[in-house]
């Protein structure tokens, strides 16, 4: 990769996650739920040429902190983002819950993976745990609820040197933000200056009308890109052109990560490869 932006890789530790778009699916017990171990997952990672990789955890009491700082630092790889998916897909939290309970634990949970991902000096991500509206949360509720949470956890990560990552969904998983143009207006107006966003393809493929002129509009709000075709699958297997993208991150001075969560199709291996190489083709743009 170019040295203004970096390459990384997916990989799932969360078994409920089996069929989401990771890369690679990873437990120490290579139980039913996970074709290969952490430590295959660095290695395949490394010798591909990846930068980084970013990790899907259950939580942070079982992240598995001494063996994932022993494997980044064998195979020459940085940790770019830590999602907290898990606690939506595993636990049932979300940040728009009615139940002033379930909210306060979503919150923790994120607060709990903020603090692990600091650590590697890494951000963490909210995505599906932003939840959505309900007859007993509208829209005005919901999103007083967002911006709360999205402060308090947004001067955490701070606290760590780090910024904290939003990422608005596409209609079919979230009504709170679907466009980038929306969330930063939202982010802007409501102080959220700990906060970047997390600008998914995929997503983008389905709400934008011309992603590369959306990413030039929200400039410096763009803190990581999820890097995936307009099928989830790797970069050049669907219909999305990555040129003009990967020109506008360079217009807009973008020297974050690409990082490739995809559907791990044909297999794991291939869409990692698959990704590595749009990401050297795509390093020659200038």
């Amino acid at each position: 990769m170019s040295s203004d932006m970096k390459s990384a890789v997916t990989i799932a530790l969360v078994p409920e996650a089996r069929r989401g778009p990771f890369v690679f699916h990873a437990c120490p017990d290579l139980s039913a739920a996970c074709d290969v171990t952490l430590e295959e997952c660095c290695e395949r990672a490394a010798e591909l040429g990846f930068d980084s990789v970013e990790i899907f955890p259950p939580d942070s009491e079982t992240f598995p902190r001494e063996e994932l700082r022993a494997l980044l630092s064998a195979h020459g790889l940085g940790l770019a983002a830590v999602g907290t998916g898990a606690g939506w897909v595993k636990h049932g939290l979300q940040l728009c819950d009615a139940d002033a309970t379930k909210r306060a634990a979503g919150a923790a949970f994120i607060a709990g993976i903020i603090d692990v991902a600091a650590e590697f000096g890494a951000p963490a991500i909210i995505g599906s745990m932003q939840g959505r509206t309900s007859p007993t949360v509208p829209r005005d509720a919901a999103l007083d609820l967002l911006a709360d949470a999205l402060a308090t956890l947004g001067e955490r990560a701070a606290g760590h040197g780090q910024v904290l990552l939003y990422e608005p969904l596409n209609r079919y998983e979230t009504d709170l933000f679907n466009r980038q143009a929306d969330a930063t207006a939202f982010l802007e107006a409501r102080g959220l200056g700990h906060v970047r966003l997390l600008c998914d393809l995929f997503h983008m493929n389905i709400e934008e009308a011309d992603i590369a002129e959306t990413l030039r509009g929200i400039g410096r709000h763009v803190g990581h890109v999820h890097w995936a075709d307009s099928n989830r699958r790797a970069m050049g297997l669907g219909h999305t052109p990555p040129e003009p993208i990967v020109q506008a991150l360079r217009d807009i001075g973008f020297a974050g990560h690409l990082s490739a969560e995809v559907f791990p199709l044909p297999s794991s291996d291939e869409a990692a490869a698959a990704s590595i190489e749009s990401f050297r083709l795509n390093a020659r743009l200038q």
